[in-house]
């Protein structure tokens, strides 16, 4: 779900980019190369943004800790080794960012998202979201559950991450990753039934 987009006048996507491009893209900006810097950062925020905004549920708040995350990779780029990709320290720094933004500013209460005209209504939707009629208020369903179960959620089903880097990210074993997404999706689930029973 979480797909590369390029922009136009971007060279490189740096959660997608093959190895060596990265590699060289980030060390380019480590030696101080101000557009490497910023197209690093340029295509990071498109992949931090939609992590923020899932495990926040408020946009204000996911843009916030978004540039909190990007002034953390600007901060850590010199620290960061390689010893793991890219995307998985970028989500890290993500989630970190999200999860520093929660303990702030606290929980605020949930505005709804099922209007077809809302930017996320593809990812709401459920059949017929064409014409406006069966939408499912999934961004509700997923705020519901603790972040223990909302954070591997989204990291797998929305970011596209694999066990293993979730459990990198989440500083968890993988047998948790897997236990934790298998709860989340059946939490959910339980809160989509009604919704999906009501769904023509």
């Amino acid at each position: 779900m979480a797909a590369a987009v390029l922009d136009h006048d971007m060279e490189v996507d740096p959660v997608a980019a093959p190895a060596d491009e990265l590699k060289a893209l980030v060390a380019r900006a480590r030696v101080g190369d101000r557009r490497a810097l910023e197209d690093l950062l340029r295509t990071s925020y498109d992949h931090v943004y939609p992590v923020c905004r899932r495990v926040l549920g408020n946009e204000a708040d996911a843009a916030d800790a978004a540039q909190e995350a990007l002034m953390s990779v600007v901060r850590g780029l010199p620290r960061f080794d390689g010893r793991s990709r890219y995307s998985t320290w970028l989500y890290r720094i993500a989630m970190n960012a999200a999860i520093d933004e929660l303990r702030r500013r606290g929980r605020r209460p949930l505005a709804s998202y099922s209007s077809v005209d809302s930017p996320d209504a593809g990812f709401l939707a459920g059949p017929g979201a064409d014409d406006g009629v069966g939408m499912i208020d999934v961004e509700a369903a997923l705020m519901s559950l603790p972040l223990d179960f909302r954070a591997p959620v989204v990291l797998r089903d929305v970011c596209g991450l694999d066990y293993a880097e979730i459990g990198e990210v989440l500083a968890i074993p993988g047998g948790t990753v897997r236990s934790r997404i298998a709860r989340g999706r059946s939490l959910l689930a339980e809160r989509l039934g009604p919704a999906m029973e009501a769904t023509p």
